[in-house]
Parts: C-alpha cells; structure tokens; sequence
C-alpha cells in the first residue's frame, strides 16, 4: 500500500528563501529545527510514497527514505575545490537511483525545489566519457529506437531535453549525421517543469508516477546503452 503523502508544506520554500539570505553555519544550526521538520520530513514521507510506483513503474530503481545515504541528496556543499564557499544547498533534491548505479551519473529520476523552479528530471546527467560513448553509439546504431523513444508523444509533450552540448560533433561523428544534435550532447536528461503549487496538493505522488511513467522508453533506451536491466 502506498504510504500517504498529503503534500509538502508551504514553509518549506519559505525556508529555502532564508536560507539563501543566510547560508551560514550558526543561521543553519539555529534554524536546524525548521529544516528538519519543513524540509527533511515531508521530503522523507515523499519518498516513501513513490516506492510503490516506483517499483511498479522501473522496478530496478529505488526509493530510499535515509536520512542520509538514501534518495534524499545532501543539503551540505562540497566546497573544497570551489570559489563559492557558502556551505548549504538552498535546493531539495532527491534523486531516486538504479540499485547498480553508485553515483548521480547513472540514468535516474529526479525531483528538484527551489525557491524559483521545481521540476521533475529523468536521465543521465554528465554521465563518465565510456557511458556518454556507448549513449552515442546506440543511438548511431540504433536510430530509430531512440527517435520513438524522444519523440514519444505522452514523453514529448511533457518533457524537454535539456543540459550542454559540444561545440564541435564528438569523435567519429561527422557534421552532416541526421542526428548530431543529440550526438552532440553531454548529457542525456529531460526535465518536466511543475508549478510551485503542486507541491501543496495531495495528488502530487501520481502526477510525478504519471510522469515517469511517460518517460519509460526514453530510460529505457539508457539503460539499454548503460548496459543495465530496466
């Protein structure tokens, strides 16, 4: 049975608002108490209430409700290597990850708050060069499998291919290739862009299956080229 989810709280972009006035450590930690309770709860329970579409929808991909090491990413920064020090996300992401993929470039669904955006991902973001290639060559290979799986209308209609391209066309690919646009790509996600209002309705979880749901083939066909099972 699926776990009830009646919606996040509206709080919770008001918290991220103030969080990006105040991304620092003592502002955080006084304030722990409004992140646990406006931004890691409702986050859990919606994760445990995606389990079962989830698995009835991509039964190889998992929904982890941990308060850490699960689907929920982390709201601390790494910002060791980075100009930008401020130490906390001002985003909820949650990831929901193939049980082989040990990373976040292994195909997966997605789901994104900020105080300006939320949208649903799917795909492979930046994914390491031996998957990008194999990505490409699937597609050279296989044409007409990733075209219905692109411009399926239910996928179509809802999603928009996103992240950067090459400059140049990759590697064994010439200009002229039907597809170079795609070829071309560094990654292979497609995002869903949802009003701030859905997050505050109790249908949010089979909206967000029902969306997925659409985008079956278009996984399906990077699993395939990932050389895992869907």
């Amino acid at each position: 049975m699926t776990t009830e989810f009646t919606g996040f709280p509206t709080a919770l972009i008001d918290y991220l608002r103030e969080l990006e006035a105040h991304n620092e450590r003592d502002w955080f930690n006084t304030h722990k108490w409004r992140y646990e309770r406006d931004v890691m709860s409702p986050s859990l329970a919606f994760i445990s209430a995606m389990a079962e579409p989830l698995a009835e929808i991509a039964p190889r991909f998992t929904a982890l409700p941990l308060r850490s090491g699960g689907s929920l990413m982390r709201i601390y920064r790494d910002a060791r290597f980075s100009r930008d020090k401020r130490p906390y996300k001002t985003n909820v992401g949650i990831q929901f990850r193939h049980e082989l993929g040990k990373d976040v470039h292994a195909p997966g669904y997605y789901f994104h708050i900020d105080t300006r955006e939320t949208f649903i991902g799917v795909g492979a973001w930046r994914p390491p060069t031996p998957t990008l290639t194999v990505i490409r060559e699937r597609i050279d290979e296989f044409p007409g499998e990733w075209i219905a799986a692109r411009d399926q209308p239910g996928f179509a209609s809802l999603f928009t291919l996103s992240g950067e391209s090459l400059q140049r066309p990759p590697r064994g690919y010439g200009g002229q290739h039907p597809l170079i646009d795609d070829l071309k790509r560094k990654s292979f996600i497609a995002i869903h862009h949802m009003e701030h209002g859905a997050l505050w309705d109790a249908d949010l979880v089979p909206r967000v299956a029902d969306a997925w749901r659409k985008a079956s083939a278009f996984m399906e066909f990077l699993c395939k080229s990932a050389g895992v099972p869907f």
